[in-house]
């Protein structure tokens, strides 16, 4: 029969050697990255999926929302200019293929700030500030051209998506009552904030070219407003419709390579502006 031995327990063999804290950090870190990688596979999941939206409910999405930079000025002047805005929009969107139920629908702004955008339902909101840099309808027309470009290939309503999809994703996880979330989808003023990666905005660029080669004819000053752009000094602020745009030098490259592979036949010139289009 063996002798027993009660050996002592050595100390401390009940603590773990790393800092609690370290362990829960990492515990922490772990659950992090995972519920990220899930919110960002959910988004880009919802950003596929809204594609298959009917444009008719996305244009249902802003029916009852009172957004006032989306209400028709009353000013007679101001009328004019958006009606001028409003055909011309209308005689390029013959020169892209729509589904048969889009439409667009132009607002114009007094506002100095040097933009456009386009949002939700087909709207696309001009600013003075913009129309001022222009020399010709052709500039207008490349611009105006990109933003329904960007409505054609559904990039408002994917943004839309996604941030909803993160949204939701987020109040869940917070534990965020309903209120909040009927509060978020309520303001729509934050469809003015909507910003499109890169590449949509070179496939906008892309469409809005061709779209304006149907159009005239040509692409002459389809450059000039990203060429006004680059002459301005450095030190001013960028305007706003390239604060998430690419860079204009590569897009002016784009450009004049398009125009060098479709010349403008004889006699095909720029059209100007009228002049109540031009600050008074």
């Amino acid at each position: 029969m063996s002798d027993y031995e009660n050996r002592p327990v050595p100390e401390g063999i009940n603590i773990s050697p790393s800092h609690p804290l370290k362990e829960f950090g990492l515990l922490v870190g772990g659950i992090s990255a995972v519920l990220l990688t899930g919110v960002l596979l959910l988004a880009l999941l919802a950003g596929h999926l809204v594609r298959y939206v009917p444009f008719a409910q996305e244009k249902a999405l802003l029916s009852g929302v009172d957004i006032g930079w989306l209400k028709d000025d009353q000013n007679t002047a101001h009328q004019q200019k958006q009606r001028y805005l409003q055909a011309l929009a209308e005689r390029l969107a013959t020169n892209m293929q729509l589904p048969p139920d889009m439409s667009f629908s132009l607002h114009y702004s007094p506002d100095a700030t040097v933009n456009a955008m386009a949002t939700l339902g087909g709207h696309i909101v001009v600013y003075q500030g913009l129309l001022d840099t222009l020399p010709s309808e052709n500039a207008l027309a490349m611009v105006l051209a990109h933003e329904m470009a960007h409505v054609r290939q559904r990039h408002p309503i994917v943004a839309v998506g996604r941030g909803f999809a993160v949204m939701l994703a987020l109040s869940s996880l917070a534990g965020v009552g309903d209120g909040a979330m009927q509060q978020w989808v309520g303001n729509m003023g934050m469809l003015s904030m909507l910003s499109f990666s890169r590449a949509q905005e070179e496939d906008a660029d892309a469409e809005a070219l061709q779209t304006v080669q149907r159009t005239y004819g040509h692409v002459g000053d389809a450059a000039a407003f990203f060429e006004y752009i680059a002459s301005r000094p450095q030190s001013l602020e960028t305007p706003a419709i390239f604060n998430t745009h690419p860079d204009h030098a590569a897009r002016i490259a784009r450009i004049q390579q398009f125009a060098q592979a479709h010349p403008a036949a004889a006699g095909q010139t720029s059209q100007p502006l009228p002049p109540f289009m031009q600050s008074r």
